[in-house]
Order: C-alpha cells, then structure tokens, then sequence
C-alpha cells in the first residue's frame, strides 16, 4: 500500500500537528470562535495562490462546479468548522497530546459513512487497524486517572472525552463530504479537482465564520487581525496540511487515509513532551504504541 498517497499523508498529518499546536498558543489571546477563524482566514489567501499556481503551471482547466459539488462543499465546510471549534475547546479541558488524540475517533466514523455515502469498502485488515487504534484511544482517555473498568466508563462519558468523540464525529463527516466533492468533479486531475475544492471550501468557511463572528463577538476579527504574525503561521501550515488531506482524499478511501494521519499523534506526543512541556503517562504511551501497530497493519496488510 505504499502509494502516493501515503507520504502526502504523512505531511498532512505533520503540518496539522503543527497547525494545531500554533492554535493552542492563539487560545490564550483569543476567543474560541477566533482561534477557529484564524485557521481559515489566514488560509484562504494561500488555498488561492495554490490552485491558481496548479491550473496554471500544470496547464489544467479549472472544474466545472455543479450542484452535488457545492452540497458537499457546504456540508464539509460546516462540519469542519465545528470540528475545529470544539478541538480549540478541547485544549482547554486536557493537555494537547490528549486532547487531540480524544478527536482521532473520527476514523470508525469515516468508514461507516464512506461505505453509506461513497460506497467505499474496507478490507478485513483495514477495520481490524481502526479497532486497534480505537483501543489505543480508549487507553488515552483514561490515561490520567487510576486504570479500571469503572475508571474506563467513567471517563468515557466525561465532558473531555464526549466533546472529543463530538469532535471526531464532525471531523469525520467532514473528511466524507471533502471526499465527495472531489470525487463529484469528475475524472480530471487529482491534484486539480482537490485545489478547487479546498478554495471553494475556505471562500465558504471564511464568510461564514466571518460572519458569525460579526454576530456573536464583536470585536473578535479585530483581535485576529492583531494577531496576524501567528495567524499567517497558523494559515500556513493549516493550509499545507489542507493541500495534502485533500489530495490524499482524491486518491484513496477516506478511512484509510484518515487511519495513517493517525501518525499525527507520534508528532503530536514529540510537541506535547518537548514544546509544551507537559507529562506524560505510560498508559499514553502504552495508547500512542497500539495506534502506530495499527497504521503499520493498515500499510502492510490494509
């Protein structure tokens, strides 16, 4: 299974690791609706020069839009949006290697709903790399308290965990409708069809977070636009990791590669230890060990 979209996986997973750990710092000076509209602001700009620089350089004919394209678009969007919202949330309620890992849920999510909506099916050795790395999950959750069954439950409908699995269920709608925009371009170019549909995605997030923002916190954009030195960081690297998400998606079922972006949280453990300085435990990493032996199956066997 070692295709290309494979290491353009991995580099979404390093970017968005990157992306969020510059998120978790903007919490601190913004509002939770502003440290989400920071990732699609500051990124709208960068999703354009892309697919301009693609069409361009790569003398392809921009899609034909229609309207299955734009419902997915808006669906993803929206998910996405909420998924971010409630992931900037989560950092204030458990350290970063945990928070993030609670929304890795996502990925059980995905194959369910691709199977539903795309007709993607996994192989056998496909869902037995997502149970384990729900296992490792679950060994997370718990991580922090005196490990037991009733520990186990008790945790597992905590506040942390159920918005992380909230989180992760909107995260994995996301990935879905993402997927399906592309795949509704037709059968032009991969890379083409994915940088349409991640402007048009960021046009749309941009106006209407915009536009909530305007609504609900007044003076928030202010205070984003203060912040452009992080925020231009934060758009960076979010969009980086956007470009490979969104091409991975055009090659390949969206759970599998949703499975191998579980590395995200080798990378996020090494930002957690060293970056934030926060501890860490044997159960994480006893959880971190069983979710890298689940994408080592999902390459070797998947």
């Amino acid at each position: 299974m070692f295709e290309l979209w494979v290491p353009i996986t991995i580099g979404g997973a390093f970017f968005q690791n990157l992306r969020s750990a510059m998120q978790k710092n903007l919490k601190g000076t913004l509002s939770t609706g502003g440290a989400t509209y920071v990732r699609f602001f500051y990124a709208l700009p960068f999703a354009l020069i892309y697919c301009w620089g693609v069409q361009r350089f790569g003398e392809y004919e921009l899609p034909i839009w229609n309207w299955t394209f734009l419902s997915y678009c808006i669906a993803g969007s929206l998910s996405q949006i909420l998924c971010t919202f409630l992931l900037v949330y989560l950092f204030s309620l458990r350290n970063f290697a945990v928070g993030t890992t609670l929304s890795k849920t996502e990925v059980l999510q995905i194959a369910i709903l691709g199977f539903i909506l795309l007709g993607d099916k996994p192989t056998f050795w496909a869902i037995a790399a997502i149970g384990l790395s729900l296992i490792g999950v679950m060994a997370l959750s718990v991580a922090q308290s005196k490990i037991s069954v009733r520990n186990l439950f008790s945790n597992l409908v905590s506040k942390p965990t159920l918005i992380g699995l909230l989180c992760g269920g909107f995260l994995g709608a996301s990935v879905v409708f993402f997927r399906g925009a592309g795949l509704s371009l037709g059968d032009g170019p991969p890379f083409m069809r994915a940088a349409f549909a991640l402007a048009v995605s960021l046009v749309m997030q941009t106006v209407l977070m915009g536009l909530y923002l305007l609504w609900r916190e007044q003076g928030e954009i202010s205070k984003v636009l203060k912040n452009w030195l992080p925020g231009m960081s934060v758009g960076l690297y979010g969009v980086l990791g956007s470009i490979c998400w969104f091409s991975a998606f055009t090659l390949e079922n969206a759970a599998y590669v949703r499975a191998l972006g579980q590395i995200e949280l080798v990378f996020t453990f090494i930002a957690s230890i060293f970056f934030f300085k926060e501890k860490t435990t044997p159960a994480e990493y006893l959880g971190i060990a069983l979710i890298v032996i689940a994408i080592l199956v999902l390459l070797l066997l998947g």
